[in-house]
């Protein structure tokens, strides 16, 4: 099984486990992978979400190569079919692209070691990106004559200054750990016997917040973005004015005022 998960307490722990192919991912990985996103949106005993890789080598080096080779039909057939129509018929490129799913809670990607081209791809749909020393970032499609398929070079270009994401997007050249945290690709670097710790740690600490309104954080960010502060405005006082009545935001302020934890349950 390519596809590890578990749930500790509140936080659902989604290891890509095929370390002897530095857990490059195939077709049925994608779409497992995918259902177990599906699946942690939907419990609501879930709160945050860890992305990770197994062994010491890799967080994931893309798509596995070997077993995801060109379709027999064309693009264009594959492209005008659903997601799951044109994996049938060998297309992956669209499974990486989680988007449709929706996911409104937190994703942190823990990277040990290689995060290279669909890798990466996958990283940067997470909403934090930690690494340990040792990890390394690529996105080095141009080197065999292709692109990131998967929006890499433009979620890169929001990740990081322009500059530096073109330098990385045109010369396909690996940065290594020290690297990506000094220009924000990652915001926290730590010891390898460290990784899981910590994002375990920042995981429990967002999930000690209100579920309803962390989701709420997620889904302006994303959705919002492109918006003028008018329209972005509007949307953050709509969704300010849906969890003003929520019993989560009631026992947040009794909370407050009894100087204790709050106690909340995502309603």
């Amino acid at each position: 099984m390519a596809i590890q998960f578990k749930i500790i307490e509140h936080v659902a722990v989604i290891t890509l486990d095929a370390p002897e192919s530095h857990n490059a991912l195939t077709i049925g990985d994608l779409r497992h992978l995918r259902k177990v996103l599906g699946a942690c949106q939907d419990d609501d005993q879930v709160r945050v979400i860890v992305l990770t890789g197994a062994g010491e080598q890799a967080f994931c080096a893309g798509a596995n190569l070997k077993a995801t080779l060109p379709p027999a039909t064309s693009f264009a057939s594959g492209t005008l079919k659903t997601r799951e129509g044109d994996a049938e018929e060998g297309g992956y490129t669209r499974l990486i692209d989680l988007s449709d799913l929706e996911i409104w809670k937190p994703v942190i990607a823990a990277i040990n070691g290689y995060c290279l081209g669909g890798g990466l791809e996958l990283a940067l749909q997470c909403d934090l990106r930690i690494a340990c020393e040792g990890a390394s970032f690529a996105l080095p499609e141009a080197k065999v004559a292709s692109i990131p398929a998967v929006g890499g070079t433009q979620y890169l270009l929001r990740a990081v200054p322009a500059a530096v994401a073109m330098k990385m997007a045109l010369t396909g050249e690996r940065i290594d750990a020290q690297k990506a945290l000094s220009i924000g690709l990652i915001s926290d670097l730590v010891p390898r016997e460290r990784l899981q710790a910590m994002a375990m740690e920042l995981a429990e600490r967002i999930a000690a917040n209100g579920p309803l309104a962390v989701q709420s954080i997620k889904k302006l960010a994303l959705q919002t973005a492109h918006m003028a502060p008018r329209d972005f405005v509007a949307q953050s006082n709509l969704h300010w004015g849906l969890l003003r009545d929520s019993k989560d935001r009631i026992e947040g302020r009794v909370a407050f005022s009894e100087k204790r934890a709050p106690r909340y349950t995502g309603a």
